[in-house]
């Protein structure tokens, strides 16, 4: 199977600002669990914060953007394999390998365990494994049965990281303090001081920030657009400032 390296590669994306909020929240779930869940529609911030605390959390990163096709268990088994190898390039041929081309029914929770099992063999190394639109394949029949058996028995030194736009309830009830934090949409969307912050980046004024929040009720990528919008307006109007009400 040919694999598309982009999509085992950590996004170069520039971070404006940095979300001391959540980024305390995903080191506590570092911490206390073995995977964390960033759910949010699109346009919400998940990969910009799963790209920035990726930077920050100092441990070797592997990166696997999830795509509709690899909805069958062994396509998603060699993309994710191949992103784990580029860490640790011995993993997977112990116990998995054998396995993933006959992984079906009652043999996806072996799969799992093969996993886990070469995890724990592998290096010493703390290792955070994200994994990115992971709802493009919820549908997939094994998805549920395969990330039951695999959260809750990852060792302390690696964590899974996940963002999806929506997760099967199974994997949702699977929140406690040992096994699974989830960061949901409400979190995701920015307060007024972040929104405050985040126009100060750009050297616009505390009422256009309030006019943006009001107008995008905290999501990311519209307050990005509305900062980067105005921000071209006051350059093309040197020595001026637009009034507040002009940028609704």
């Amino acid at each position: 199977m040919e694999l598309i390296a982009e999509k085992i590669a950590v996004p170069q994306l520039a971070t404006q600002l940095c979300r001391a909020r959540l980024l305390a929240l995903l080191e506590q779930s570092l911490t206390t669990c073995t995977a964390t869940i960033i759910s949010g529609r699109a346009g919400t911030g998940k990969t910009a914060l799963a790209v920035d605390f990726a930077r920050r959390c100092d441990r070797a990163v592997t990166w696997y953007k999830v795509d509709a096709p690899e909805g069958k268990l062994e396509c998603f088994l060699e993309y994710l394999i191949a992103s784990i190898r580029k860490k640790r390039p011995n993993f997977g041929v112990q116990a998995l390998m054998p396995l993933m081309r006959t992984a079906v029914g009652h043999e996806i929770s072996t799969v799992a365990e093969a996993i886990v099992y070469e995890l724990v063999e592998g290096e010493n190394r703390p290792l955070l494994i994200v994994i990115e639109d992971l709802h493009l394949i919820c549908d997939s029949d094994w998805l549920v049965p395969f990330f039951r058996r695999l959260l809750p028995l990852l060792p302390l030194r690696v964590h899974m990281l996940i963002t999806s736009r929506t997760l099967p309830p199974p994997l949702w009830r699977m929140r406690s303090k040992q096994t699974l934090t989830v960061i949901a949409e409400e979190s995701l969307a920015f307060t007024r001081e972040e929104v405050n912050e985040l126009f100060e980046s750009y050297t616009l004024s505390s009422e256009h920030a309030r006019i943006a929040l009001d107008h995008t009720h905290g999501r990311a990528a519209p307050l990005a657009r509305f900062a980067a919008m105005l921000t071209a307006r006051e350059k093309s109007v040197p020595n001026t400032h637009l009034p507040a009400s002009s940028a609704v």
